[in-house]
């Protein structure tokens, strides 16, 4: 049975008019498609509680079997493939309901944190490769992005069934891209075309579904 991917991007958020993840989501899923991959991309709001109900809707509508969420991460020069999502909401802003949660759990009695099921060294290689910046990250932040990343896996902690190249369980996990072109004019803050994401984000998908094992290669950080 083919495996459905499901790719989310966000809407835009603070003030900005665009949001680069939806635009590279919506490229990369238009790229598999393309060779039979199935796969949808959803747009999420950027609204802490809202943003998980809609992902999680959309993983009972889809039952994907590869689910990767991105989200635009300013001041970040490379891809990042987030490693680890922990359970807190801690706002720096407001979301864009006006919501700013300070030191609240996701969930209620949850585990501290979860670790990325995607292969993150195989899918650092296949970007590397590709001569696309990239670099496996080990905070996703306390924002909306880290929620949706806890909430896709506190439910694919329960899920069940193989899915993926050897009997693998549905995969998941977050990646963060650069701030466009468009939103860096004028602003000292590194930038990359939405369209070197969205082969990015491809380069990720293509080694999820097609790696069972991951590769024992360092990629930590000393500080």
């Amino acid at each position: 049975m083919a495996t459905t991917v499901l790719l989310t991007g966000f809407e835009p958020f603070d003030g900005q008019q665009t949001n680069p993840s939806i635009e590279a989501v919506g490229g990369a899923a238009e790229a598999l498609a393309r060779t039979g991959i199935e796969t949808a991309a959803v747009e999420l709001p950027c609204v802490f509680g809202e943003a998980a109900r809609r992902l999680l809707a959309e993983i009972n509508n889809h039952r994907p079997g590869l689910i990767i969420c991105v989200g635009q991460a300013a001041g970040r020069a490379k891809i990042g493939l987030e490693r680890v999502a922990v359970n807190i909401d801690d706002a720096p802003i407001a979301d864009n309901a006006g919501a700013r949660p300070i030191d609240l759990p996701i969930v209620d009695g949850g585990p501290a944190a979860y670790f990325s099921t995607l292969p993150l060294k195989a899918c650092l290689a296949g970007l590397t490769t590709g001569q696309i910046p990239a670099e496996v990250s080990q905070s996703a932040g306390t924002y909306v992005c880290n929620h949706v990343f806890y909430a896709l896996m506190h439910e694919l902690a329960g899920e069940q069934g193989p899915a993926l190249p050897g009997g693998d369980a549905v995969r998941g996990g977050f990646v963060h891209i650069p701030a466009s072109p468009e939103q860096a004019a004028g602003r000292s803050i590194p930038a990359m075309e939405v369209t070197t994401a969205a082969a990015g984000i491809e380069v990720i998908a293509r080694r999820a579904l097609g790696t069972v094992e991951d590769l024992p290669v360092p990629a930590g950080a000393v500080h």
